[in-house]
C-alpha cells in the first residue's frame, strides 16, 4: 500500500476517499462545532496547513481552509497533530496542552465535546476500521 505525509495533498485526498466510502455508515454528529485549526512546523510546503472541522449540518466535514465565524481555533505543532489524528494518542495533546505547545481560542467547550474518532474520520463501529485505514497510508 502507498504511504504518504500526513496532511500532504495526496494523503488528505486519500482520507478523503476513506472518508467518503464510510459515510452512508456513519452514525449524526451530535455536537455541533465549527473549528479552525492551524497545524504548524509542517516539514513541507510553507510549513503551516490550515484546515477546519465543521459539524454543524450533524455530520462531520474536516476539510482544508478556514470556516468563518468559528466556534474555536487550535493551534498545535505537526507532531502533535499526527499523534492526535492519525495514532488516536490524547495523551499526546494534553502533554502538548499542558506544555503550551497547544493554543485554543474561543470556546474550549467545543474542543473538549469532541472525541477523537469523531474528530478524525468517523465514529460508531466504523471508526476503528477508518483509523486503521488512516494509519496504513500515512508515512
Amino acid at each position: 500500500m502507498t504511504r504518504y505525509p500526513f496532511l500532504s495533498d495526496e494523503w488528505l485526498e486519500q482520507t478523503r476517499l476513506i472518508r467518503e466510502e464510510f459515510k452512508d455508515r456513519a452514525p449524526a454528529v451530535t455536537i455541533s462545532v465549527r473549528m479552525n485549526q492551524i497545524i504548524n512546523d509542517v516539514p513541507f510546503g510553507d510549513g503551516v496547513v490550515r484546515a477546519h472541522l465543521d459539524t454543524s449540518s450533524g455530520t462531520l466535514d474536516i476539510e482544508t481552509g478556514h470556516v468563518d465565524s468559528p466556534d474555536v481555533t487550535v493551534t498545535m505543532p505537526y507532531d502533535v497533530a499526527k499523534a492526535l489524528l492519525v495514532d488516536g494518542d490524547p495523551s499526546v495533546a494534553m502533554n502538548a496542552f499542558m506544555g503550551g505547545r497547544i493554543k485554543v481560542d474561543g470556546d474550549i467547550t467545543k474542543l473538549l465535546g469532541l472525541q477523537v474518532p469523531a474528530a478524525t474520520a468517523a465514529s460508531g463501529p466504523d471508526a476503528a476500521l477508518v483509523m486503521e485505514r488512516i494509519k496504513a497510508i500515512t508515512e
